[in-house]
């Protein structure tokens, strides 16, 4: 992050606290794109199969973790079958997890909060969240997000009382994670289709509080 972090581009996520940095691909990327072709080359799939998931890809939304954690407020039961397979939990609620590693899911309490960061690259629950966020690829966020959690989630407005404890969570390629907020006061009258609105993309990657009603 720069000395000021909230100096944007117009263009730039409007969440973001953290500048993109611009440049040539990385060393992984360059590496995913000879993969792709090599195993389009050996026929193991087609270019075809790859635009398909990619548009697959395109068309999920963060709206789909929402729904997921509006369940898990309001049903116990649901909330209990989440806590111990996050991807069984997405699968229910009829979320395409078929190539999808495994998701655990994150409950906040009024004692503990997590945020989830990827150190090595940007591992993402994709199948719930849709695309990361271009913030949440930069080294930037992935560097200062172990060493200075309190200070990036002041970036984002989000300032939590001393007494609350603040679990960084390292997401993998085997494992992805996904935040469950706190259920904000005054939302014990609504039901799921309302409470997912006050439920955003930020939220449950941990960098931001539930809306309040």
């Amino acid at each position: 992050m720069s000395g000021h972090p909230h100096d944007h581009h117009s263009d730039h996520d409007p969440h973001a606290p953290v500048e993109e940095v611009e440049g040539p691909p990385s060393e992984h990327v360059l590496l995913e794109i000879a993969l792709r072709e090599l195993l389009i080359e050996k026929g193991l799939f087609a270019a075809a199969d790859v635009t398909r998931q990619i548009e697959i890809m395109d068309a999920t939304t963060p709206e789909q973790g929402a729904r997921l954690v509006a369940k898990f407020w309001t049903d116990p039961a649901y909330r209990q079958r989440a806590l111990a397979d996050g991807k069984a939990a997405a699968a229910e609620l009829g979320i395409d997890m078929s190539v999808a590693p495994k998701l655990v899911i994150l409950e906040n309490t009024a004692r503990l909060h997590h945020v989830v960061v990827c150190t090595l690259c940007s591992c993402y629950p994709r199948a719930v969240l849709g695309l990361p966020p271009a913030w949440y690829k930069s080294p930037a966020y992935r560097a200062r997000t172990v060493k200075d959690s309190r200070g990036v989630l002041a970036e984002f407005g989000t300032s939590l009382p001393d007494d609350v404890e603040i679990r960084v969570v390292d997401s993998t390629a085997d494992c992805r994670y996904l935040v469950v907020p706190v259920r904000p006061h005054g939302s014990e009258g609504m039901d799921e289709a309302a409470l997912a609105g006050l439920v955003t993309r930020d939220t449950m990657i941990g960098v931001t509080l539930a809306r309040e009603p």
